[in-house]
């Protein structure tokens, strides 16, 4: 047995949180960073850190706590009383970047030997994607989470991933051979009407059995629930045909419904900010292998650079006008949604597995998401500049940025408990045998 898995993994971890911090201090997001951290120790500089079995593993591990996470943080009564704007706002953000990858993608590969219809659309896929988290950390740092623009944006940012992992799991499940389009269809609405089913009986059976215990913080309701995580995935693989991120997503938003989705939520971010996700935003990068920079190369970065910018402003700006929202208003829109991170990359890592992301694209796919989580602040800035000093009058909480800021507090009392610091008015009863 080699055990040069744990000198990748302190390299790993110790290399993305020292990048993390550099590119924070330059304002940007620590993904960044840990995609730097993969692409200089990894094949496409020093060659040190290079792909295993075991680094991919954990890197699907992560991406799947990573949306599991995501669903919980997404509750469905507070979209449904952001819908209306938000899903224009994100339709429309899907559908111009979708055909902006595809007309790239046709005029890179037309006349080449592997060059496909599905290939092209998946390239379309990847560019549809918003990152949430990125987008929320952006504006909040602008103090305009909770300003209309921000509501809207927020609300479209959901919207958006969805919409996004539905297109990966219809394309995805079409790369197959012999592949039937109505009973793939058939499986995908079998899935949805499976989660609504067992979301139901798991909602009303988590409720039941938390009030039956007197409503106390258990520590088995994070296992039990990254339990129904974990089979969801398998589930929606295995017998659905379906990509395991959305089976992990789709438990998630079931958790968030339960009474206990505040305190379960914390639970996980210890090892997936600590440990898996920077295992799997490593995992990218190491495995990209720069092909040399030939002009064609070059051009199919800066073509896919200007247009994840500019889809996403004239396609989301468009939405935003649509739902009368003003000229400023939906500019501030349009670049609020051209922020790209884990949902892209994770839409072209699972292309990569499944054959359909041709590996000349890869590169560029990388180079696009890092400018535009550099590009993001900066734009959203200049956006809003001209109200510099003035009071927004656009302010109008809703339930949704409400929910993230609660969000953001337990992340913050996470922290605390991780350092060590004593917190008001807690003991020790929690960590009692009787909560076992």
């Amino acid at each position: 047995m080699s055990y040069r898995f744990l000198f990748d993994l302190a390299l790993i971890l110790i290399s993305t949180k020292l990048f993390g911090l550099v590119t924070r201090k330059f304002q940007m997001t620590q993904v960044v960073g840990a995609l730097l951290a993969g692409l200089i120790f990894g094949p496409a500089v020093f060659n040190i850190l290079h792909e295993t079995v075991f680094l991919s593993q954990l890197a699907e591990l992560g991406v799947i706590v990573m949306m599991f996470s995501a669903g919980m943080g997404t509750n469905l009564e507070d979209l449904k009383k952001s819908g209306g704007s938000g899903f224009v706002v994100a339709l429309c953000g899907v559908v111009v970047p979708l055909i902006a990858g595809f007309v790239i993608a046709w005029a890179f590969t037309r006349g080449q030997a592997d060059a496909s219809f599905l290939k092209n659309v998946f390239i379309g896929v990847i560019l549809t994607a918003t990152s949430v988290s990125i987008t929320v950390e952006t504006l909040e740092e602008m103090g305009k989470l909770s300003t209309k623009v921000g509501n809207v944006i927020l609300a479209a940012a959901i919207i958006d991933d969805v919409l996004g992992l539905v297109a990966l799991t219809v394309v995805t499940s079409l790369a197959g051979s012999d592949v039937n389009v109505l009973v793939v269809l058939a499986k995908i609405v079998l899935f949805f009407v499976a989660v609504m089913v067992v979301g139901f009986v798991v909602k009303r059976g988590f409720n039941w059995y938390a009030a039956r215990k007197g409503n106390q913080n258990l520590r088995r309701y994070p296992i039990v629930a990254f339990v129904i995580c974990l089979l969801f995935a398998f589930c929606a693989e295995e017998f659905f045909g379906m990509a395991d991120i959305i089976g992990a997503f789709a438990a998630g938003v079931i958790i968030a419904q339960t009474s206990k989705c505040e305190y379960i939520l914390p639970k996980f971010q210890p090892v997936q900010y600590l440990f898996l996700t920077p295992i799997f935003f490593a995992s990218i990068g190491i495995k990209v292998e720069l092909p040399p920079m030939s002009m064609q190369i070059i051009l199919l970065s800066v073509c896919f650079v200007l247009a994840a910018v500019f889809s996403k402003v004239i396609g989301c700006g468009v939405g935003a006008k649509l739902c009368k929202c003003t000229g400023r208003e939906s500019m501030q829109i349009g670049v609020g949604m051209v922020c790209r991170g884990e949902v892209a990359l994770i839409v072209a890592n699972k292309g990569l597995a499944v054959g359909l992301m041709p590996q000349l694209f890869f590169g560029p796919v990388i180079i696009m998401v890092v400018f535009c989580s550099i590009l993001t602040p900066v734009l959203l800035k200049l956006a809003f500049r001209s109200s510099k000093g003035e009071v927004d009058a656009t302010y109008q909480p809703t339930a949704v940025a409400e929910r993230y800021q609660e969000l953001e507090q337990l992340e913050a009392l996470s922290d605390r408990i991780l350092t060590g610091d004593s917190l008001p008015g807690c003991n020790s009863s929690d960590d009692a045998p009787s909560h076992q």
